[in-house]
């Protein structure tokens, strides 16, 4: 069997294909935001490839093209902002309409999103994203005798992962923690001012690549993800797998999440206990749901399972 990844979304296609078994032959189309690498550039490599399966990131062009050039069997993987924004707008609404349409299969990576690609695709599958266990592991806590040292991981966006609610729980208890913040995000400058206001300190930290990210978070105490979805993010599941407890909103209203032992954290009072409260018996209950539900191992078997029912 011959898989052809297209596109990817945090790193999912790439875990995906680095360990899928040897039998499988494997080729990933990537591309740039540029304009010719994101149309006419990516059409061609997609033309170009002669696979057994088809797997595409984002209900967005990159599946549009290949079910437009007849791409079989093809798989359409929404990763979140292709349902909760696209599917609304007026002229990519259409192109996500279309592909929920067309696929073969349409996975999912989070359950908040699972209703509305249901609305399309009745057989719409939540697929849990898989973590590179290679890249993400435990490492003991570093001794430390000052504050509790806290990671702000994921983006800065106040509409999307709600960072805004991070540095305000944060700031209720600015005695008692260390906070560090990547630079990234389109909000980061309006964080770094609203935490300043706050009397918030923020130990700036640059952007890296996906495989540095896992020095960060050894580094921390505990790991702020987002707040406004009530999904667990990969900043999440990268952070449990490195050893250390994360706070972030998961939504009680979701039965995957049932095994999770941290819900419905959202507001700012609840954040702040949260931080507080973490320690290594909260992460031996969130290492334990990684365990049983994001093992790349886990994930791939079931994803085979799909490649080998679909029709060719």
């Amino acid at each position: 069997m011959k898989v052809v990844m297209i596109n990817d979304c945090a790193y999912v296609g790439e875990t995906l294909l680095k360990y899928m078994p040897p039998n499988v032959e494997k080729q990933h189309i990537k591309r740039t935001r540029g304009f010719w690498n994101k149309t006419f550039g990516l059409a061609l490599k997609i033309l170009r490839t002669h696979g057994d399966v088809y797997h595409a990131h984002y209900l967005l062009q990159d599946c549009y093209i290949a079910a437009r050039l007849g791409k079989k069997p093809l798989i359409g993987h929404a990763h979140g902002s292709d349902l909760r924004t696209s599917l609304a707008h007026t002229l990519w609404g259409r192109v996500v309409r279309h592909n929920l349409k067309s696929c073969g299969k349409v996975l999912v990576s989070t359950p908040d999103v699972l209703g509305l690609a249901k609305r399309y695709r009745e057989d719409a599958e939540y697929m849990p994203n898989p973590v590179d266990a290679e890249l993400f592991y435990p490492k003991p806590v570093s001794q430390y005798d000052g504050k509790k040292r806290v990671l702000i991981a994921s983006d800065c966006n106040f509409n999307v992962k709600g960072t805004d609610i991070a540095i305000k729980a944060l700031s209720r208890i600015k005695d008692k923690v260390e906070v560090s913040i990547i630079k990234n995000g389109v909000d980061f400058e309006k964080t770094r001012t609203l935490a300043s206001s706050l009397g918030l300190n923020l130990n700036v930290l640059p952007k890296v690549t996906h495989e540095k990210l896992n020095e960060y978070f050894w580094n921390a105490d505990v790991v702020i993800d987002r707040f406004k979805l009530g999904s667990l993010g990969m900043v999440s599941l990268e952070a449990i797998a490195c050893g250390r407890p994360v706070i972030t909103y998961v939504s009680s209203e979701f039965e995957e999440y049932i095994d999770f032992p941290l819900k419905d954290a959202v507001a700012e009072n609840a954040v702040a206990d949260a931080v507080e409260a973490a320690d290594e018996s909260l992460w031996e209950k969130e290492y334990q749901y990684l365990l049983a539900n994001h093992r790349t191992e886990a994930v791939l078997e079931r994803l085979l399972e799909i490649y080998g029912s679909l029709e060719r």
